[in-house]
Order: structure tokens, then C-alpha cells, then sequence
């Protein structure tokens, strides 16, 4: 894949996404396609079991690129449209990555750069990340729903209708990230993380992830027969039976990468 604006290292089963459009990686359209199109392709490399996301530089991603939405509205019939299909569908390449997605948020991350952290499974923050909704500053709308499914109502209305930033450490002590770290520590942090999850049966994450997106809206009854089906279906799973042999011989298990 081509690495212009989106930077990819694998090792150890764990691919880096770098995002690395100076300053502040904002999204462009050349930069959704581009990060869209790594999402996808890493989603059937085999061998990557794990991926963090996160950004070159001092901020994480300071959301959408204000000079080109310019030229959207005013563009062709059909662009805002587009535009605004991009732009949806980047969160949802994330949230329906059959491999486990960390944030890895080193500094700001503002109005769609927010929406892309609180798409992903894990969120793990420097001590310098601040979280924020500017829409209502810049004459825009959006964030709402995504935000209100992973922050409490009251914090989304005030960051929504204030376009106040919130803190790293504000989120960590209301429990709504996994760690707030030194930046330095940041990335060691995410990467010890995606490696334990990389560890595991990719066919049992995928079917964990499968899980946790879908039983997210159900009720409890339907939910948990859900959970029970992929049981069953994992249980007749080459990676099922090595990983009780491996239980039951005190050994590390080993899989391949077939689902």
C-alpha cells in the first residue's frame, strides 16, 4: 500500500498506523481514502492480528481539513454527499475491523480526529491529549452519536455545546479510557497492549469483536443468545482445540492464521 499521508509498520503480528499529514493531520479527502484503504487491506493481511492508531507529531488528528470542506460545499452536485459518505464511513471501517483497533492518542483530538479514537476498541492517552467537539465554533455540526455512545450525556452536552476540551486525565479518572500516560510511555503502552491481543486466537478475537459491536444494542436475552451461537462456532474451530490442548500440556498456544 501506499504510504503519502498514512505511515504502516507491522512486526510481531501488530501493524502501527502512523498518521502523518504535518501539521496537525487533518482529514483531507486524500486522507480518509488513504486511511480507509490501510483499514481495509490490513483487515486481510495475514499474520496482523492487532493494530494502534496514532499520529505523527503533537496532535493525534485535529478532525476535518476546514480549508478543503470549502471547496466541497461549493463543488460539484453530488460532492457534499460524498463528502459526507467519506467521512461516515472511515468510524465504521474501524468499529467493524475484524482485528482489534487502540487509539494511541498522543495529543489533540478534535471534532472527526475524536470520532476516529472513540471508534476504536481501546483508548490509551498521553498525559498531553486533550479530547474535543469544535463543531460549534466553526459553524458545523457532528460528533453527537458517536460521542454519546462511549461518554456520559452530560459530559457530550457540555463538550457539544461549549466545545470545551476535555482532558486526558479528566477522562482517565472518569474511567472512560485505559491508561493516561507520559508521552513517552505512550506508545510502549499501546504496543504491550496490541501484543497480548495479537497472543490470542485471531478467530476467537473475531468473534469477540463480533460480540462486543453487535450485543452493544441488544437486549439482554437476545444478546446473550447471540454470544452463545459464536461459542458454538468457536468451539468447532481448529484454534478452540489448541488452545485447550495447550491449557491442559502447561504450553504457550500456537495458531495459524486461517478463520
Amino acid at each position: 500500500m501506499e504510504n503519502n499521508l498514512i505511515k504502516v509498520k507491522i512486526e510481531d503480528h501488530v501493524a502501527l498506523i502512523t498518521m502523518a499529514a504535518a501539521p496537525v493531520n487533518a482529514q483531507s479527502r486524500a486522507f480518509v481514502e488513504e486511511l480507509t484503504a490501510v483499514f481495509d487491506e490490513l483487515n486481510e493481511t495475514p499474520g496482523v492480528r492487532a493494530i494502534v492508531l496514532t499520529g505523527e507529531g503533537k496532535c493525534f488528528s485535529a478532525g476535518a481539513d476546514i480549508k478543503s470542506r470549502g471547496k466541497i460545499a461549493d463543488g460539484a452536485p453530488g460532492d457534499t454527499y460524498r463528502h459526507l459518505r467519506r467521512t461516515r464511513e472511515i468510524g465504521f471501517v474501524i468499529m467493524e475491523m475484524n482485528i482489534p483497533v487502540i487509539a494511541a492518542v498522543n495529543g489533540p483530538a478534535l471534532g472527526a480526529g475524536m470520532g476516529l479514537a472513540i471508534c476504536s476498541d481501546i483508548i490509551v492517552c498521553s498525559t498531553k491529549a486533550v479530547f474535543g467537539l469544535p463543531e460549534i465554533d466553526i459553524g458545523l455540526m457532528g460528533g453527537v452519536r458517536h460521542t454519546m455512545r462511549v461518554f456520559p450525556i452530560g459530559l457530550t452536552r457540555r463538550m457539544v455545546l461549549t466545545g470545551w476540551r476535555c482532558p486526558a486525565e479528566e477522562l482517565w479518572r472518569r474511567g472512560l479510557i485505559e491508561a493516561c500516560v507520559e508521552p513517552e510511555e505512550l506508545l510502549p503502552t499501546a504496543m504491550e497492549m496490541a501484543r497480548t491481543m495479537a497472543s490470542k486466537s485471531p478467530k476467537a478475537i473475531q468473534l469477540a469483536k463480533r460480540a462486543l459491536n453487535t450485543v452493544e444494542t441488544m437486549g439482554l436475552k437476545d444478546g446473550y443468545r447471540f454470544e452463545q451461537n459464536l461459542t458454538v462456532e468457536m468451539t468447532r474451530h481448529p484454534h478452540s482445540k489448541e488452545a485447550m490442548a495447550a491449557f491442559l500440556e502447561k504450553r504457550p498456544a500456537v495458531f495459524k492464521d486461517e478463520l
